[in-house]
């Protein structure tokens, strides 16, 4: 079933690609001939949301509902979007070790995180401007994470409050963190999210010299006719942009030029952890060395993260480094992770290997786009019915029992 999504979601794709004057030069022969394209068969979409047996169901309606622009947004990776892939690939690497007559009448999802506990180990992890995959931005998430028990994290670049989003959860939300160019400026986003009862501050260091190419981005943006210009005014630059995203109501924009800052050091790590009392976790860790270094530097915890394939163009999978990052931090500190979860069988392998918890970006954001809160809440129960389901098979009645003996490499 996956895989039929899978290629069907690379059929689709390149029919977008078959409308742009490069596809030729960028993938010559790769699109076949308009007639072979035609016979083709359709990819099923479901018509209501009960129908829906996976997250993949979801992606099928928000394709077809969202504008070509913000459906490349959220799905573009980098140059190729080969670490995109990488990202999924990584799970046929390993698999569980199915085990028989054990007692699991009974699965507790639960896993607890700095002394709060949450229903299950799938995490929503922070993404900007979900006004671009509905109305009522990101307001939707958060009461679909309180309905579901979930933690969520909370980027920077909301439409919506961070205050309004916490009333919204009733419970402490992590806030993503990108620094900007100015220190000043990051501490006042930290204290603001703080004071509203931030449960941890995440820094986002995978992009702090700036991002590659968004090339799929930019591609899908040409197919689309809408008037971007309503929602995106370009000649307002990058002040115009924040002027949009709430957390930065009151900040002085004129001392901004970026999201981040090429400049920084793991100093930076000290001196955010000096600003707040709050578990502060770096994310964007890739290798076992800066997560010895981001130990070192007073971090509370590690989430591994590649930005779903939206940072480096590496060709390496998130999952592909889990084991080397949990070897080098031990038990010290909890390790999450992020970047191309789909299925509960995901899940399952990366706590195996490892992982407290895991997150998941494009899944509740196809849920959000085609449903609302009611398709967020879906993306999260299929995936934790697929790790419940997975754990029996396991004969594992806890997710905090999952460990190296119940995964295999291939």
């Amino acid at each position: 079933m996956e895989q039929t999504h899978v290629v069907a979601d690379r059929r689709r794709f390149l029919g977008y690609l078959a409308a742009s004057p490069l596809a030729g030069a960028l993938f010559p022969g790769a699109l076949g001939s308009p007639e072979a394209r035609a016979a083709e068969p359709p990819v099923p979409t479901i018509t209501a949301l009960e129908q829906a047996i996976n997250v993949f169901d979801l992606q099928a309606v928000a394709e077809r509902t969202m504008r070509p622009a913000h459906y490349g947004y959220l799905q573009t990776g980098v140059l190729d979007d080969w670490t995109v892939t990488a990202n999924r690939e990584g799970f046929q690497k390993y698999g569980f070790r199915a085990r028989r007559l054990v007692d699991v009448g009974t699965i507790d999802l639960s896993v607890e995180l700095f002394g709060q506990t949450w229903a299950s180990p799938v995490a929503l992890a922070p993404v900007s401007s979900q006004r671009a995959f509905h109305q009522d931005a990101e307001r939707p998430s958060a009461r679909a994470a309180r309905r579901r028990g979930a933690l969520q994290m909370i980027s920077t670049l909301t439409n919506v409050s961070f205050e309004t989003l916490v009333d919204d959860r009733q419970a402490p939300l992590w806030f993503q963190l990108y620094p900007t160019n100015d220190a000043k400026t990051a501490r006042q986003l930290v204290e603001r999210a703080d004071a509203a009862g931030a449960g941890a501050i995440v820094l986002t260091v995978d992009l702090l010299a700036g991002g590659m190419r968004r090339e799929t981005q930019a591609i899908l943006a040409r197919q689309d006719t809408g008037n971007c210009q309503q929602c995106h005014d370009r000649t307002a630059g990058f002040a115009g942009y924040l002027k949009r995203k709430a957390m930065f109501d009151g900040v002085d924009l004129t001392r901004l030029t970026a999201l981040g800052d090429p400049k920084l050091t793991w100093d930076y790590v000290r001196l955010l952890r000096s600003w707040t009392r709050k578990p502060v976790l770096v994310k964007g860790i890739m290798s076992a060395q800066d997560a010895a270094q981001a130990l070192a530097h007073g971090a509370d915890g590690i989430v591994v993260s590649n930005h779903g394939g939206r940072a480096e163009e590496s060709l390496v999978g998130a999952i592909d480094v889990l084991p080397e990052v949990v070897a080098a931090v031990g038990k010290r500190v909890p390790v999450l992770i992020d970047g191309g979860f789909r299925r509960g069988s995901d899940v399952f392998k990366a706590m195996g290997l490892g992982a407290t918890a895991v997150c998941i970006g494009r899944p509740y954001i196809w849920g959000l786009s085609a449903y609302g809160q009611s398709g967020v809440e879906t993306a999260m129960r299929l995936i934790d019915e697929e790790l419940i389901s997975t754990m029996r098979q396991a004969g594992v009645g806890r997710a905090g029992r999952i460990s190296s003996a119940d995964v295999i490499k291939l």
